[in-house]
């Protein structure tokens, strides 16, 4: 088992970049796919990033790709999403998954959930 807890969401101005945590516990992290995932308010959640085990692979969905950057350091535990020049339509509540067996983008496939962190990009 895995516990999930996200970290870093808060209020920015749009251009700015943000920083993402994931951190988990147990000591087999390595042995999980990360993924992001965004809910914003009134919208359907929303695939936003996924990483494999060792972080040799990712994947973006294509309204992000070029501006966000998934990473994992296996000896802290932790999944990062590095996000820059942020727009307004980026604000959600920010949440990471994992799974033992799944890498994609299908939230109906990952185990494993924190409970989220909220972004909020000004115009």
């Amino acid at each position: 088992q895995v516990s999930l807890v996200e970290s870093g969401g808060g209020l920015v101005q749009a251009g700015d970049s943000l920083r993402l945590s994931c951190s988990a516990s147990g000591r087999t992290f390595s042995s999980y796919v990360v993924a992001w995932f965004r809910q914003p308010l009134g919208k359907e959640r929303e695939f936003v990033a996924a990483i494999t085990e060792r972080g040799g692979s990712t994947i973006y969905s294509d309204s992000v790709k070029g501006r966000f950057t998934i990473s994992r350091d296996n000896a802290k535990n932790t999944v990062y999403l590095q996000m820059n020049s942020l727009k307004p339509e980026d604000s959600a509540v920010y949440a990471c998954a994992a799974d033992q067996h799944y890498y994609g983008i299908s939230r109906t496939r990952y185990g494993y959930w924190g409970q989220g962190t909220q972004v909020t990009v000004s115009s």
